[in-house]
């Protein structure tokens, strides 16, 4: 998911941030109504005599949740671009901000590049140093965040110095 926007006149701020359907109250509804179903299941079995089959039910409501939590956290992460005329500043974390870069706009190359899977990959270049961005997006997000890119870019050199 890409949001972008013009906090003043020629700076811009790019969020970028994992696709993903379940959100807030969502999550807990659809977990909590799969573990009852599973629970529900297990302990007719045991009302009929079956003992085995609630602790394995509970296992597997215990390895569904730890799954949805793993996949949960991954799409928490978000990354965020500032773009002026003069600098660049690249963010990324989850809840709070875990990696910052920042570097003169005129020192910093976007790179484009094909990954082995034919996918894009975008990654700003300054001083001999790499700094990758956007790697969890798809193919059609990563498209709109190429062109946005390129727009903004080109916008910000049509600018004359100093402005």
């Amino acid at each position: 998911m890409i949001k972008i926007k013009e906090t003043t006149e020629n700076n811009f701020l790019i969020e970028i941030s994992p696709n993903y359907s379940l959100r807030g109250w969502n999550r807990v509804i659809f977990l909590g109504s799969l573990a009852f179903i599973c629970l529900s299941i297990g302990v007719f079995f045991f009302i009929m005599g079956a003992g085995l089959i609630l602790p394995f039910a509970g296992l597997e409501v215990i390895l569904v949740l730890t799954c949805f939590y793993i996949s949960f956290r991954w799409s928490q992460q978000k990354e965020v671009v500032y773009i002026s005329n003069e600098k660049i500043k690249l963010e990324k974390g989850r809840l709070i901000k875990e990696k910052t870069w920042e570097e003169y706009r005129s020192f910093v190359v976007l790179e484009v590049e094909k990954n082995q899977h034919n996918s894009d990959e975008f990654c700003f270049q300054s001083k001999g140093k790499r700094f990758y961005f956007g790697s969890f997006l798809n193919d059609e997000d990563k498209t709109i965040l190429k062109n946005e890119l390129k727009r903004i870019i080109n916008q910000l050199n049509a600018l004359s110095p100093g402005v």
